[in-house]
């Protein structure tokens, strides 16, 4: 998730807001540190489910998945 696209999220839930009047730059370091953590745990979560189904070739989808967090 780029920058840009979390201060638009930050926008969108209206969060960004709570940041006016402080030092809005540490404030998104935060929220982007925060969202950071979230995906990262969304993805194992995803890739969990994947290896769970035993079969050939979910283990494939398992190692994608855990791939998107090391691109960026």
């Amino acid at each position: 998730m780029t920058q840009d696209e979390i201060i638009l999220l930050a926008d969108a839930s209206g969060i960004s807001f709570y940041g006016v009047g402080k030092d809005r730059d540490r404030f998104l370091h935060h929220v982007e540190t925060f969202a950071n953590l979230v995906a990262k745990h969304e993805r194992e979560a995803c890739a969990k489910v994947c290896e769970a189904q035993g079969e050939y070739g979910w283990q494939q989808y398992a190692a994608a998945i855990r791939a998107r967090g090391e691109q960026a």
